[in-house]
């Protein structure tokens, strides 16, 4: 649904119409709404509400973030942890993902499993990541969190259903202030609010499941997870202090 074509013109003509009630909008507030139009956060933001969040509108949305303020801090909130600080001074990318040569690996491993689900699925890592050049920290941060972002379902256990994206972007949050799952979050909840209210629980459960994680857990952006490809998940989960969901692949 559509509903930037929608929606904000018709509440434009209820407060501007003549037999407007003396409540309606001001001229001054009328304007901001149209000054944040024009800001290509905020048209990102539709853009995912309307598009059904698309591989497509969500790299957009990663692309106009890297330019704001808000992903210098949550970079500079990454660099308190001396070992993600040391993996962003170094730039540190693993090279692409053999998922064929992972599947030789031990089967309780996180490398033979996470090949298993790419596969499976039909995914590939590079999908996500080879189109964001790296010519800054916040650059680099992204690139890196897009390499390694199915690996974090696999840790964490969320699946890829939008609940479970839902999860996994609100387990970020209390690690880092991630822009992108901030704007994923606030724009899932008022899609859904405005047009799935039934599945308002759900979505909050999912939120409140993925926040209590990334809370409990030790700082995953730091892990070099392809130098541990033959540990098993087990290990990893442990190691990092992660109880997964209930539907997540066994270890």
């Amino acid at each position: 649904m559509n509903w930037t074509d929608h929606f904000l013109p018709r509440a434009y003509r209820k407060a501007t119409h003549p037999g407007a009630a003396s409540h309606s909008l001001s001229d001054s507030v009328l304007a901001t709404v149209r000054e944040l139009q024009e800001m290509p956060a905020f048209q990102g933001f539709l853009v995912l509400m309307a598009d059904n969040y698309s591989l497509e509108s969500v790299e957009e949305m990663a692309k106009i973030l890297l330019e704001t303020p808000s992903f210098e801090r949550a970079v500079t909130h990454l660099q308190q942890d001396p070992a993600a600080a040391a993996m962003i001074a170094e730039r540190y990318m693993a090279p692409p993902h053999d998922l064929d040569t992972l599947l030789d690996c031990p089967p309780d491993s996180l490398g033979y499993l996470y090949a298993k689900e790419m596969k499976a699925k039909g995914l590939q890592a590079e999908d996500l990541y080879v189109q964001i050049p790296i010519v800054s920290e916040a650059s680099y941060v992204e690139a890196r969190l897009s390499q390694t972002h199915d690996i974090w379902h696999i840790v964490t256990g969320f699946d890829v259903s939008e609940m479970g994206e839902i999860g996994l972007q609100a387990f970020h949050l209390p690690q880092f202030p991630y822009p992108l799952a901030v704007t994923l979050l606030s724009s899932s909840l008022m899609a859904t609010l405005l047009f799935q209210s039934y599945e308002l629980t759900q979505l909050l459960e999912a939120i409140r499941q993925g926040w209590e994680m990334g809370h409990g857990a030790k700082p995953l952006f730091a892990q070099k997870w392809e130098e541990g490809w033959d540990k098993p998940l087990a290990t990893w989960r442990e190691e990092l202090n992660i109880q997964p969901m209930p539907t997540a692949i066994a270890a």
